[in-house]
């Protein structure tokens, strides 16, 4: 029986990250490469995963940089060739690329003002679908033959949210004198689809030592008003939103074999947002 921290390390292996260079992206990067990881930051903004690996390595980790875009195959394909001949293997994948309509200061500064069900444009729902679930069933399909080849053994981690557990509560994104924001239908969908897909893959690969888990985070401040915090945080029952590293210490109990009796469950990271 090995020793209780050692079980969190993950020296000689390899994750690859989604949405590597995002807000929780790359906090997941970083804790994976303290860990002992080698890291493929995959993000479709290139300048951004240089970014990201560009400062764990400066750091003394080892990690790389892959612009792909997650809803080609193609992409994908010369993705997981260039994570094998860089690191030789695949042991950890992190879908955490996704569509989110944030309601941070950057989003807004975009024009980003997220619409009612009633007319909501098809295109904008046929996207999320093809990021948020296409996609990420297409990194699977990929990552999954070298954890199969290797012996069948690796650990996936969907990233899910607490509108994939409960339907959003559209009057935290109330303003007074300012018209109204809404959650978009696709987030709650397709994050409750994140869920089934979990299930099944984890029922899939019974008899392998495969296992796939979803991350449940809350609400992470990304430097938002302080009206809309206030309602968020009203809604939680530590009273307040997450911090960007509160994720971190959950992804890598899912990653390491600290939680090899593990598979099919979802770890909620919300600051009890859901046990009300």
């Amino acid at each position: 029986m090995s020793i209780t921290l050692d079980q969190f390390k993950l020296k000689d292996r390899t994750a690859v990250v989604t949405g590597g260079a995002g807000l929780l992206g790359a906090e997941f990067c970083r804790a994976l490469a303290e860990a002992g990881a080698s890291v493929a930051v995959v993000d479709l903004n290139a300048e951004a995963a240089e970014r990201a690996a560009d400062d764990l390595t400066r750091a003394g980790y080892l990690a790389r940089a892959v612009a792909a875009d997650i809803t080609r195959p193609e992409a994908l394909a010369g993705m997981i060739q260039r994570v094998l001949s860089t690191f030789g293997r695949l042991d950890i994948l992190v879908n955490s690329a996704g569509l989110d309509p944030k309601f941070d200061p950057e989003a807004l500064a975009k024009g980003i003002s997220p619409g009612r069900f009633e007319d909501y444009p098809l295109e904008q729902w046929n996207q999320a679908l093809a990021v948020n679930l296409t996609g990420m069933f297409l990194v699977t399909q990929a990552c999954i033959q070298p954890m199969l080849a290797q012996g069948k053994r690796g650990s996936i981690i969907n990233l899910c949210s607490t509108y994939g557990l409960n339907g959003p509560d559209q009057r935290i994104y109330r303003k007074q004198g300012r018209p109204q924001t809404f959650k978009p239908v696709y987030y709650s969908v397709t994050k409750a689809g994140v869920l089934g897909f979990t299930k099944y893959l984890a029922a899939y690969y019974a008899g392998t030592e495969i296992r796939v888990n979803a991350l449940t985070p809350g609400g992470v401040f990304n430097q938002h008003d302080e009206t809309f915090v206030a309602n968020y945080s009203a809604k939680t029952i530590l009273g307040r939103m997450a911090r960007k590293d509160e994720m971190n210490g959950a992804l890598l109990f899912l990653a390491s074999d600290a939680s090899s009796y593990m598979t099919g469950a979802n770890v909620v990271v919300d600051g009890g947002w859901s046990a009300w």
